[in-house]
């Protein structure tokens, strides 16, 4: 439960508070918490069975980290309308077929951020059109190829690992 809460940075994205809140054991303590309004993330799997990958450039991350087309809620919009948004801008497709794959929170502890996961089949080309502080190259991989990597520990971020697993997955599932 929530007692207070202290604002130390207000940014683009992120709100940083100090919050004190009673545990549910009744331990009251004090959290460094980083409010973050959501995020989308979309495996989009052609008909060829290759998954979209972005090899991006992150600066927080020190350089480059392979990603699935994602994006950040915009406030008031649906996670699928983000996904839909985000596959067009950074895949350069259009997906006619979706299914969610559910959410994951990167980091629990002090960030309230939570993506929502999709699959998206049935592609079709799309004019892409990446946001000017974005750098990424587009690369499609076989979906087990991308799959042994998450595994292997080759791809880092959290939300491509949980999200290529889920919709191989789902995607095996199928009839």
């Amino acid at each position: 439960m929530l007692i207070s809460k202290e604002t130390k940075f207000r940014g683009r994205v992120v709100e940083v508070n100090v919050e004190t809140v009673q545990l549910p054991n009744g331990v009251r303590t004090v959290l460094d918490v980083v409010h973050h309004p959501g995020g989308a993330a979309i495996a989009a799997v052609d008909a060829a069975d290759r998954v979209c990958l972005l090899h991006q450039f992150r600066h927080a991350a020190g350089g480059r980290v392979w990603e699935l087309p994602a994006g950040k809620l915009e406030p008031g919009e649906p996670p699928q309308a983000t996904a839909q948004r985000e596959i067009i801008e950074e895949a350069g497709v259009f997906a006619r077929s979706w299914c969610s794959l559910g959410t994951c929170i990167s980091s629990p502890g002090v960030f309230t951020e939570v993506v929502h996961l999709f699959l998206a089949t049935d592609l079709e080309a799309a004019v892409a059109n990446p946001e000017q502080s974005e750098v990424f190259e587009v690369h499609w991989v076989p979906l087990p190829q991308a799959c042994a990597r998450a595994l292997a520990g080759d791809l880092l971020d959290a939300k491509t690992c949980i999200g290529l697993l889920r919709a191989a997955e789902r995607l095996r599932q199928k009839p």
